[in-house]
């Protein structure tokens, strides 16, 4: 299908929609890499061989003493067990879950347990993401036939090594950590059996000890490592049942928690090197505008400034300090180009996407079953139909970029924290014309992501990649939080028609259109029963670039769907509890969530004047959950929000504390969200500048009581960090038009309220 399906549409040409490449996500990368990987030639080379590969994460991380089991993790003499998490850590905690997960099948003693990050080589490219996501592109079977080898060569070749998706428990962790623990502590028993010459089948573990209980003789697992590893392991082993598991499932405290309160840990902003230089940096205000003009003098003239560097859409000050860099770039005033934008405004952008919707294009994209039109035009049908909009949001993260870089003796190093450690040296080699071997990147923990970080959307690597060519001393570009906010890749301003048809209190069809960027892959599970349903997307770029944001396309298709729900309930006269309940599979796990919620939140139960309850379910990476919003009105009409409760089904929760953590951070980014968040635009320009005009929410303004509960199906590990957040807002918005009457259609709904 064509990028840009509908030009001949009456659109101003600044605002049209461009045919640019489009982000693909990770399913997409893998297809496409596998692909070539496949029919390719010349890439069966001895760099992509497992042995090669292991080989090469031995040398970066097994020391003397010390013995490396599939690159995952070592054991040292002394019984100290390592992991290395291909996964960063920026305050989700999958670093502590994909502990517990390797050394309860491991049965390694908890409190000799470390975990570090894995080196950003492709020796630990992150082979259980592709072991995951694989079923969903080629099937289960067709997966099932790829041997180990070939899937690593395929996933060293994208690169990928990623933090996001909510992959790292569901994928790495089931995939990779608990089947590396498994194995390697079946190569630790047939060591041992071999050495104290027994069946392996009378030997038994715990605590990192392999156990002849017999003749009471054990060995330690730092005496059998080095045997243990030149052993095969399986790629297969026999996993723990529920009942034997003894640190999953358990609210175990996440290690990085006290190097985080103590002030020790070091995230990029942090980070400093002997005679390094900082600098700071202002970009064109109109994305695709070109730097056309700037004086020098005026910053040059401020002490402690070195240097000004001019790039293609921005100029970049360096000094032996920050505020020096700031003081220095306030004194310039750069002219810039506003790339034939200057049309572009957040009204302008709606007004072409509800043209393109309406246009009767090809959709981009599109699912669904059954005959919608043959639905609508029955003479006994009632239709309903509503538009809805979500606008763009910044990802509001508390550390802006900080990145530094160094180029010595032919090398660029960086520090920095982002989200594809693999892909950021990629694209750091591209932008200094180097080769990959010759950029060195050291991934660093991160105060926030949700998306942000990717490396594909993140111009802070080429800026550092120049800049650190152009500075004898190691430099750190620092960005202000007003670069931050003004030159995001936001979440997509949105726009949906939805329209459905009811007979007997029940839905008959159902039709979503709705207009973004992108392709709208990763589509959110429809997971209603519905004869007959459309879901349509059309593409749609303006001048900003957007890309994935905490939940991705969950948060607006929950938004959609879950407000027209309740508006669909109210038509048909009835409680929108059990209306949902009604359309959803009998027996499912999305009845058994959605039932738990309404009896935590005693749905039934009255309520004073001028309170509302809103009710939301949404499966997202695999994951349900139900929400319910308390609300009250403030003089003003705006909602204060009085409970929040949530009810999870992720298969398995691996740590419960951080886990109910997750998912009421998510709840909580959810509902700030929708309150009042959001990126607005006006002649081509962002209008939002930091938290005094993009508004966060507060703590005052948040539930005081929130309730969160786990539902232990056993059903496939889901993902944890991402699925709090899609239900929230459009049960905040049921539960102001339970409140008032008032329904909210558009987002930030603190501006619907008031009118």
């Amino acid at each position: 299908m064509a990028d840009n399906p509908t030009p001949d549409l009456d659109i101003p040409e600044a605002i049209q929609p461009e045919a640019k490449p489009r982000k693909k996500g990770v399913k997409r990368r893998i297809f496409l890499a596998g692909s070539a990987l496949l029919v390719g030639g010349g890439i069966f080379g001895v760099w992509w061989t497992d042995s090669s590969v292991k080989a090469k994460a031995k040398a970066l991380t097994v020391g003397p003493g010390e013995h490396g089991f599939q690159t995952w993790m070592k054991i040292a003499e002394d019984d100290t067990v390592t992991l290395f998490s291909p996964h960063i850590d920026f305050g989700q905690g999958s670093h502590t879950a994909l502990g517990q997960m390797l050394a309860d099948e491991l049965d390694a003693d908890w409190t000799r347990l470390k975990i570090e990050q894995a080196p950003a080589d492709l020796s630990f490219a992150n082979i259980a993401l592709g072991k995951g996501f694989l079923p969903e592109i080629v099937g289960e079977a067709v997966a099932g036939l790829l041997p180990d080898a070939i899937i690593g060569m395929l996933v060293r070749s994208m690169p990928l090594m990623i933090t996001g998706g909510s992959s790292a428990i569901r994928f790495t962790g089931e995939v990779g950590m608990r089947k590396t623990g498994a194995a390697v502590r079946a190569a630790l028993i047939a060591e041992a059996a071999d050495r104290l010459g027994v069946p392996a089948d009378e030997l038994t573990t715990a605590d990192s000890k392999v156990t002849h209980a017999k003749s009471g003789r054990s060995l330690r697992y730092g005496e059998l490592a080095a045997g243990a590893a030149t052993r095969s392991l399986s790629s297969d082993p026999v996993l723990k049942t529920r009942d034997q598991w003894k640190l999953i499932g358990q609210p175990v405290p996440r290690r990085d928690i006290p190097a985080k309160v103590d002030g020790s840990a070091v995230y990029g902003i942090d980070f400093t090197l002997p005679d390094m230089r900082v600098a700071t940096i202002a970009s064109a205000p109109v994305r695709g505008g070109k730097l056309e003009s700037v004086d020098e003098a005026p910053a040059l003239a401020v002490k402690g400034v070195e240097k000004v560097v001019k790039l293609d859409d921005a100029v970049i000050v360096v000094a032996k300090g920050y505020w020096q860099a700031q003081k220095g770039l306030a004194a310039l005033s750069p002219k810039f180009t506003d790339g034939g934008h200057a049309a572009v405004s957040t009204s302008a952008i709606y007004a072409a996407q509800e043209k393109l919707r309406k246009a009767g294009g090809e959709p981009d994209n599109q699912g669904g079953d059954g005959d919608v039109d043959a639905a609508f035009g029955a003479a006994d049908a009632k239709v309903i139909e509503a538009d809805y909009r979500v606008p763009f949001l910044h990802h509001a993260m508390m550390e802006p970029f900080a990145l530094t870089g160094h180029f010595k003796d032919g090398t660029l190093h960086l520090w920095g924290g982002l989200q594809d450690p693999l892909s950021t040296r990629t694209k750091a080699a591209k932008a200094a014309g180097l080769d990959v071997d010759k950029v060195v990147f050291n991934p660093m923990i991160m105060g926030g992501g949700f998306g942000r970080r990717f490396p594909d959307l993140v111009e802070i690597i080429d800026q550092v990649a120049v800049l650190a060519k152009q500075v004898p001393y190691p430099v750190k570009l620092i960005w202000s939080r007003e670069q931050d906010v003004r030159t995001g890749t936001y979440r997509p301003q949105s726009s949906a028609g939805l329209k459905a048809s009811l007979k007997d209190g029940a839905i008959t069809g159902w039709r979503s259109d709705y207009v973004q960027s992108g392709n709208a892959e990763g589509e959110v599970p429809f997971i209603y029963n519905i004869p007959a349903t459309s879901r349509r997307h059309f593409a749609y770029q303006s001048n900003q670039i957007d890309g994935p944001w905490r939940s991705v396309n969950a948060t607006q298709m929950g938004f959609y769907t879950e407000s027209f729900m309740d508006e669909l309930a109210a038509a048909a006269g009835e409680e929108p509890y059990r209306f949902r309940r009604k359309h959803l599979a009998p027996g499912s796990r999305h009845i058994a969530v959605l039932d738990e919620v309404a009896k935590r939140s005693n749905w039934d139960s009255p309520l004073p004047d001028g309170v509302g309850r809103g009710i939301a379910i949404v499966e997202s990476f695999g994951t349900i959950v139900a929400e319910v919003i308390e609300v009250s009105l403030k003089d003003d009409g705006t909602p204060r929000i009085l409970k929040a409760f949530a009810v999870v089904d992720c298969g398995t929760t691996v740590n419960p504390l951080n886990a109910e953590a997750q998912i009421m951070g998510g709840l909580i980014m959810g509902l700030s969200s929708a309150m009042g968040e959001q990126i607005t635009l006006d002649k081509g320009a962002v209008m939002q500048s930091n938290f005094s005009d993009y508004p966060i929410l507060k703590l005052a303004d948040a539930p005081p009581q929130v309730d969160v509960h786990f539902i232990e199906s056993g059903a496939k590990t889901g993902g944890i960090g991402e699925p709090g957040l899609p239900p929230a807002s459009p049960a905040l918005a049921n539960a102001i038009a339970a409140a008032s009457g008032k329904r909210i259609r558009n987002l930030p709904l603190v501006d619907q309220a008031k009118a």
